[in-house]
């Protein structure tokens, strides 16, 4: 059957940089900026994850350091000025964090990036501790991928499983990511399954058929 697809851990990065929660705001400015980050977890004695100080955590401070907000601002914002007078990550970090264990599937991490809107995930094991993180640039280095690999486990993992010979003779082309399957086929109601199998395989960009009803020749 079809191959189990990567998970987070085979793309995240391990050396993370972490924080304490009395790291002051200094201290985690000097942090994102010494290891080019935009954002770092916030972990206790154990790594295991508190929250996430992002930039836009730290922002609030310099946008209301020489101003007085209006009455409307304060309802509208209370959260930003509470950051903007804060001055440990504790104070600052979005808690509680939203994570991702290693074993998750990339398409799981791409789900959880979206619904939250967010750009990066720590990564947890299964203890809880901090093991890594993932960004939308980690997942879509699966986009890397060589086409003749990604044409190898479709041959292998969906043709052979639903086509086999003699029976159909269907060949796989791959161009950029993006499939193509051509040849004779038996039973072409299976068209459809191999259409979504195809698609779940890591790299594939788009699936396309040229495939005809009938018995390969012999």
């Amino acid at each position: 059957m079809h191959a189990a697809p990567h998970v987070v851990s085979d793309v995240m990065t391990r050396d993370v940089a972490v924080v304490r929660r009395d790291t002051v705001f200094k201290d985690i400015v000097r942090t994102l900026h010494d290891r080019k980050v935009s954002a770092v977890p916030v972990v206790d004695g154990g790594r295991r994850v508190l929250g996430v100080v992002s930039e836009a955590d730290l922002l609030p401070k310099e946008e209301f350091r020489d101003s007085d907000p209006d009455r409307y601002t304060q309802l509208r914002r209370l959260s930003d000025l509470a950051k903007a007078g804060s001055v440990t990550a504790g104070e600052l970090m979005t808690s509680p964090a939203l994570t991702v264990r290693a074993d998750a599937t990339l398409a799981q991490a791409a789900r959880i990036m979206a619904r939250a809107r967010v750009k990066r995930l720590p990564v947890v094991g299964d203890t809880d501790r901090l093991e890594g993180l993932v960004s939308r640039a980690d997942l879509l280095k699966v986009f890397l991928r060589d086409d003749e690999d990604i044409a190898e486990e479709i041959r292998r993992e969906v043709v052979a499983y639903l086509f086999p010979p003699p029976a159909s003779s269907v060949r796989v082309t791959v161009e950029d990511g993006s499939v193509r399957l051509s040849g004779r086929v038996r039973d072409t109601s299976l068209v459809p399954v191999a259409a979504r199998l195809a698609r779940a395989v890591e790299g594939v960009v788009d699936v396309n058929f040229s495939l005809d009803h009938g018995a390969a020749a012999v």
